[in-house]
């Protein structure tokens, strides 16, 4: 399981790395797909880590994070964050191309290595 969870988080690092540069080229849509992403997966680390289970689709993540939140009230921290990136960054600005104000996509895209730092060390993953 800790294999699973270190790749998990390689390649949401891997994501984030990928969303920079799709923002650099001014690839905002792709970048903030990217971005999603990293999250998406960070988040499913630490589920795995914490629960033993890993969502196999996005609606399950979510449903995960919340009843780890049950348990672990620090992970709350997450909470807003995930869903956040999940309505503005994927929802609005990937999906319907509504990458505006395109500040607050960038900020938020930039924001997700914070997002995968605490993630890991809410899986007490070693950073």
């Amino acid at each position: 399981m800790e294999e699973r969870v270190s790749e998990l988080f390689k390649d949401a690092e891997c994501l984030y790395d990928m969303a920079l540069r799709e923002l650099e080229i001014g690839n905002v849509r792709d970048a903030a797909e990217k971005a999603w992403c990293a999250t998406l997966r960070a988040t499913d680390a630490v589920i795995l880590a914490n629960m033993g289970l890993e969502p196999i689709r996005s609606d399950l993540t979510s449903k995960r994070l919340h009843e780890l939140r049950s348990k672990r009230p620090e992970v709350e921290v997450l909470i807003g964050r995930y869903h956040t990136r999940a309505d503005f960054l994927h929802g609005m600005c990937f999906y319907l191309g509504i990458c505006d104000p395109i500040e607050e996509i960038k900020r938020r895209i930039i924001e997700t290595k914070e997002y995968i730092e605490d993630a890991k060390r809410l899986a007490e993953f070693k950073v």
